[in-house]
């Protein structure tokens, strides 16, 4: 008579067991980044490329793009293609393209020398003056566009030629200048110093702490909202990853602005904007409109939209954006130029491109914009560091547009696969 004998396997050694599930739990890690990089590839693909850039600048440049005074001219030096680009993203999302932002730059600018350097004019009187101004150049671009059904390409190439010729005439051909020393803190000025003496400015290291628990909070409600109806989410371990990324970040460049001046006014500014229309985008009924019109008009028009009307809209914004920028670029040269905004646009609508916006529309976030123009920006001033030719500048930004690009069609095609 057999007896059946159950076998147990014997127990691993202590060391083997732990080693191994450690191992298998950083494979495992590792396994979730990979894969949530493959998925997210549009949204973390550029910001992975504007940390390498920087740290290969940072060591060809033996640290000095890194430093408080480099870094706080970088803000302040790449503030108008900033603000030109959150306005840019949002008329490419719409399907449409805007040529006429850098001339209108510079008529806002020299509408400005009129009426503070010839007429005496309070410089809040004139800011508001020319932001309406502003607003009224788009307005009347987008007009054409949306209710007169002239291609967006026509009505902004016709209007960068009609602003660049108005600031001609303005200026009759010669630089205005000095702005009141009021106006000139929207350029070049910083917050003010306040507190006990830390050998930091106080007042940034309280907006860093305040801006990295808002941006966590804003991260943490987003996910909880997506999982509350069922959607796609980060899995945690790379959320987690994520948000200590983003402190670090925050925690970096507030430690480096805090170690110079401080925040600049811009900057500011730029965070407000980046704020405000992000929720725009994101949470708005209008924001979702522009997508959908962007996205595939036919249904947009289906489910409702009023397209005409958005596409108005969009254009009017960009047209206070361009004026604002406008008054910050004069700002900061303490002068209008009848040369000032050249190729401007080039630079918002390359931006808008290198940080995830299609060609085709629908596709873009006011963040992508912003890591665009920061691509950019550390590219030129890096290169200027490094003592590279302007020639070769534009051959390299040229091929840096070039590939974004690609990288899109090449994205869209892999997704249709």
């Amino acid at each position: 008579m057999s007896t059946d004998v159950t076998k147990t396997p014997a127990a691993a050694p202590p060391g083997k067991g732990s080693g191994a599930s450690a191992e298998g739990g950083l494979l495992g890690l590792g396994g979730l980044v990979v894969e949530g990089l493959r998925r997210n590839m549009r949204q973390y693909g550029m910001l992975i490329a504007l940390g390498l850039l920087i740290a290969v600048f940072a060591v060809w440049t033996d640290g000095t793009l890194i430093t408080p005074h480099n870094v706080s001219n970088l803000v302040l030096q790449n503030s108008y293609v900033l603000i030109l680009a959150i306005g840019m993203m949002l008329v490419i999302i719409a399907g449409h393209i805007d040529l006429s932002v850098g001339s209108l730059t510079a008529f806002v600018g020299s509408t400005a020398a009129v009426l503070m350097v010839n007429n005496d004019v309070s410089w809040p009187i004139a800011l508001i003056v020319c932001l309406v101004m502003g607003g009224a150049a788009g307005a009347v671009q987008g007009y054409l566009i949306a209710y007169g059904g002239i291609p967006s390409f026509i009505v902004t190439l016709a209007g960068m030629l009609v602003w660049r010729g108005l600031t001609e005439i303005l200026l009759k051909g010669q630089t205005l200048g000095p702005f009141p020393s009021s106006i000139g803190d929207l350029g070049n000025g910083f917050l003010p110093e306040v507190g006990p003496n830390t050998n930091y400015h106080n007042l940034t290291l309280l907006f860093g702490i305040l801006l990295a628990a808002s941006v966590v909070w804003q991260e943490v409600r987003d996910r909880r909202r997506q999982s509350e109806f069922s959607l796609d989410v980060v899995p945690r371990n790379l959320f987690i990853l994520k948000l200590i990324a983003i402190v670090a970040a925050i925690a970096v460049v507030t430690l480096l602005l805090a170690s110079y001046k401080g925040v600049p006014i811009v900057l500011l500014i730029l965070g407000a904007l980046v704020v405000g229309y992000g929720y725009l985008m994101r949470n708005s009924v209008f924001g979702r409109h522009i997508y959908a019109i962007g996205g595939n008009l036919p249904a947009a028009k289906l489910s409702g939209v009023k397209d005409k009307k958005v596409t108005f809209y969009v254009f009017l914004n960009m047209g206070v954006l361009a004026a604002l920028a406008g008054l910050v670029v004069a700002a900061r040269l303490n002068a209008a130029s009848p040369k000032a905004g050249l190729n401007f646009e080039l630079e918002a609508i390359a931006a808008s491109f290198i940080g995830g916006a299609s060609m085709s529309g629908g596709v873009g976030t006011v963040l992508g914009a912003i890591i665009g123009g920061l691509v950019l920006g550390v590219l030129n001033n890096g290169m200027n560091l490094l003592g590279v030719g302007s020639d070769w500048q534009s051959v390299i930004k040229g091929l840096a547009l070039l590939a974004a690009v690609g990288f899109d069609v090449w994205n869209k095609r892999r997704g249709g696969r």
